[in-house]
């Protein structure tokens, strides 16, 4: 797939690790890589998402 697809694969994977609360240092992928780069982001924007709670309605 290429280049792009390894890194919409990373950003992916990176929003997958933020929303099953992993650690950041979970990252596969190794400084200076732009994969990395993309799966900070994906894990930041899946961090930042409220959290849904029950109301109890």
């Amino acid at each position: 797939m290429g280049h792009r697809g390894d890194l919409v694969r990373a950003l992916r994977a990176g929003i997958d690790a933020g929303l099953a609360t992993s650690p950041v240092s979970a990252c596969p992928y190794p400084r200076g890589d732009l994969r990395r780069s993309a799966w900070v982001r994906g894990y930041a924007k899946a961090r930042a998402l409220p959290v849904a709670t029950d109301s109890g309605d």
